[in-house]
């Protein structure tokens, strides 16, 4: 049970300023997934153009976005949800982390639940290759989970299957114009910090600044993930996510 009541009055007081860079994941092939099904450039960009009429429209506040920062924003309704956006049709929620590593150690886990949901799927013959990408985030209206009185509740904010205060919590911030917030983690075992932004106002950069090469391989000893610059690997074994119930009663042996 939580400590505090968490009123708009309460969250009001622990608005603070926030800057720092947001690292996210993508698949590479994100980039040329179309030019499989054409034969030249000008195809490819006719191609991207129709299936950009078939999508929701962008929100006027984001359309100064990259797409890989305004995509959360755009659709609705949300069929699951997230730790800090509620299903249906809810305002959306970006998700970065503050440090390379830790963005990894996330997608990292959602492959890992993805094979415990699908048991019959076999591992993977080939390391998938991802990009890495950073964009500077800021705001004067920010609350960090990870400290002062709101850190309290960590056990709740952590919880690695219940989303549903968390969920309440963000509800209550958009009300006192919160625009981002900070916390742990679940899934680094490096307890590193995440960042949920609220408002495509809170991104200080239009479109990725900085961008890294990943490789991760997933088989039946965990996973191994590897950059290619600066030279860096970090290594996930089969207990790494134990703590999730849904990961726990993976079958490794496929």
């Amino acid at each position: 049970m939580s400590s505090h009541t968490w009123t708009q009055d309460a969250l009001r007081s622990e608005l603070s300023h926030l800057q720092a860079p947001a690292w996210r994941l993508v698949e590479a092939q994100h980039v040329v997934s179309t030019l499989t099904l054409v034969d030249n450039l000008e195809e490819q960009t006719l191609l991207e153009d129709i299936l950009e009429e078939t999508k929701p429209l962008v929100p006027l506040d984001c359309q100064h976005l990259d797409y890989l920062l305004s995509t959360p924003f755009r659709y609705r309704p949300y069929p699951y949800g997230s730790r800090f956006r509620k299903p249906g049709l809810t305002p959306g929620v970006w998700y970065g982390a503050e440090q390379p590593e830790t963005a990894v150690a996330e997608m990292v886990f959602y492959r890992f639940l993805f094979y415990a949901e699908s048991p019959d799927t076999p591992f993977p013959d080939h390391p998938a290759d991802y990009t890495a990408f950073s964009v500077g985030v800021g705001t004067a209206s920010a609350l960090d989970l990870t400290a002062g009185p709101l850190v309290d509740d960590r056990e709740i904010w952590t919880d690695p299957v219940d989303y549903l205060a968390c969920q309440d919590l963000a509800d209550t911030a958009r009300e006192v114009g919160a625009e981002i917030i900070r916390f742990q983690s679940v899934r680094d075992p490096a307890g590193g910090a995440n960042l949920a932004v609220l408002t495509c106002g809170a991104f200080r950069d239009s479109a990725p600044v900085i961008r890294q090469s990943w490789r991760i391989r997933i088989s039946s000893s965990g996973a191994q993930a590897i950059r290619d610059y600066p030279r860096l690997g970090v290594e996930f074994g089969r207990d790494g996510f134990d703590l999730d119930p849904r990961i726990k009663g993976i079958d490794w042996e496929r």
